[in-house]
């Protein structure tokens, strides 16, 4: 027999099979004869209240054996001599597209412009060691996309557009640990996702696809409005429709396609900074606890949203017992973003802190206007020389703007311009800054002078509202780390809201971030099977 409980119990309560046992023993009068297993269904924690809480869901096994596995595998057959499609890109749309056409019975052919993600590291190491990207293997390029290096949350707040347990189950299927099934934030760390994707690049593989890197996708072959297949950088062709699947930081495929003729839209996005904490004094705010979070509480986590001058100002990726990572994707930039091990244990606590930012937003040009730099400098005329409020990579100029100005303050290298939190929002500046977690180091920098005025003012707003309902959470103990610019893609490639497919391009179909339909790892991944099933219908409509 098997039942179903809910439950709150205290966190030592929680952190043990044994423990969870015990409580429904006194709680239900269970046996422990009769129990052969318990397994977590949903765990959360309720930490509104001084006492702090775990509220679970647990499934109890009454004289009965739990199943082997507490996921549910997908059965990937072969697919060697089936009819091939294109993917354009190995982040988590392109990979679970290219998983879905497997399943389709179609042969999907992956090309990703960067290395695959054990050589990845090594290019990721000189971005702190020697200061130098690789415009073509970094934190954004490479298998497993942005996300493979910037932390692996699984969260997703979108029900509608397909099934994310099933993108979880496969994870599990591929290495990942089945908490992420039963966690309300799940989390699989940047130490461990890697695995996971080299696993399923085998599934692919084994199964009859293929997967081509440092092949980067240098133009579509379009031909009477139909997608016939790409041309890459080292000369090949690759024939079939195509999953456009190329991230947020792909810059050269808008220019492509805005050159080319394919109809793209500017979209809103949202910008500001990185900003770290001590985790013991996060740890504290948050568990009502001088002490911090003792032994059997993980990190803790916030979500921070309010509104300041029409526009919304939130926390963004927060990432608990973490580091602040340079997110660069190019030479002349600075970006940063934030990851945790699985483990989650460093003695910093980071979050992208963002102003929301829209298209007619853009049209003020003190929005574009760098006090700290020099008019006449080559790099930034070339920039304010493409602007135009009106054009759809308008938003994507802003970011490199910004992203520029950020490598010119921190002394053209990696350095991050970085302020206390607390001189920010007085507008002074810091004559010195706390340890960080961003390796290759920051330099003071008057952030607040430098930052454009409809972003620094929201954001001093923002961070005064966040300190009066969290006393603490506003100190100079934490730093402001510029600058946070790669939350979304700045543009939407247009497409048919039943089809999938480009809206003037038949067998064109736009995918995941990069096209602007999804907001993390499980929402890309979901896109990426949708768009594999939108293929696979366009592909027997041509039949």
């Amino acid at each position: 027999m098997i039942k179903e409980y809910q439950i709150r119990v205290e966190p030592k309560v929680a952190s043990s099979e044994q423990g969870i046992l015990r409580f429904l023993s006194r709680s239900e009068g269970l046996s422990s004869d009769e129990v052969k297993g318990v397994r977590v269904l949903k765990r959360s924690i309720d930490a509104r209240q001084r006492k702090i809480y775990v509220n679970l869901t647990v499934r109890v096994f009454i004289n009965e054996l739990p199943p082997e596995d507490d996921f549910l595998p997908v059965v990937y057959g072969q697919v060697d001599d089936a009819p091939q499609a294109i993917v354009v890109g190995a982040g988590p749309g392109g990979l679970f597209a290219a998983l879905r056409l497997i399943e389709l019975g179609i042969r999907p052919i992956v090309v990703e412009r960067g290395k695959d993600v054990h050589e990845r590291r090594k290019d990721i190491a000189r971005i702190s060691r020697e200061h130098k990207v690789d415009s073509e293997s970094n934190y954004s390029f490479g298998e497993g996309g942005a996300g493979a290096f910037s932390d692996g949350k699984l969260f997703t707040r979108s029900k509608k557009r397909g099934n994310s347990e099933k993108i979880l189950n496969v994870m599990c299927q591929h290495g990942a640990s089945t908490s992420i099934l039963t966690d309300a934030h799940p989390h699989i760390g940047t130490d461990k996702l890697p695995k996971v994707i080299e696993n399923i690049r085998g599934t692919i593989i084994r199964c009859g696809g293929e997967v081509h890197f440092q092949t980067r996708m240098d133009a579509l072959l379009i031909h009477e409005g139909k997608v016939m297949g790409i041309q890459t950088n080292k000369g090949e062709t690759f024939e079939g429709p195509v999953i456009l699947a190329t991230g947020h930081s792909a810059r050269d495929v808008y220019r492509w396609l805005w050159k080319n003729g394919v109809d793209l839209k500017c979209k809103g996005i949202a910008m500001g900074v990185r900003l770290e904490h001590p985790s013991l004094l996060i740890d504290r705010l948050q568990y009502h606890n001088p002490l911090g979070r003792g032994e059997y509480l993980p990190a803790a986590e916030y979500n921070m949203v309010t509104q300041a001058q029409g526009r919304g100002v939130y926390s963004f990726c927060m990432c608990p017992g973490g580091v602040v990572v340079p997110a660069a994707s190019g030479a002349h930039q600075v970006v940063v973003n934030g990851m945790s091990a699985s483990s989650r244990n460093s003695q910093w606590s980071n979050s992208g802190m963002v102003v929301e930012i829209r298209p007619e937003d853009l049209c003020d040009k003190s929005l574009v206007t760098s006090q700290t730099i020099d008019a006449i400098n080559d790099r930034l005329s070339v920039i304010r020389q493409q602007w135009d409020a009106t054009s759809p990579l308008a938003m994507m100029y802003l970011q490199e703007e910004l992203e520029y100005t950020c490598w010119i303050e921190g002394g053209m290298r990696q350095t991050a311009p970085a302020q206390r939190m607390s001189d920010f929002v007085e507008g002074v500046a810091s004559s010195d800054l706390p340890p960080t977690s961003y390796t290759p180091g920051v330099v003071p920098s008057r952030i607040d002078s430098w930052l454009p005025p409809f972003m620094a003012s929201r954001l001093q707003e923002g961070f005064t509202t966040f300190g009066k309902n969290k006393k603490g959470f506003l100190t100079n103990e934490a730093t402001v780390i510029a600058i946070e610019t790669r939350t979304s893609a700045p543009v939407r490639i247009p497409r048919d809201k039943e089809l999938l497919q480009h809206v003037s391009i038949q067998g064109l179909f736009p995918c995941g971030e990069g096209a602007g339909y999804a907001g993390g790892i499980v929402s890309a991944a979901v896109d990426g099977e949708r768009c594999a099933e939108a293929l696979s219908a366009y592909m027997k409509s041509q039949i």
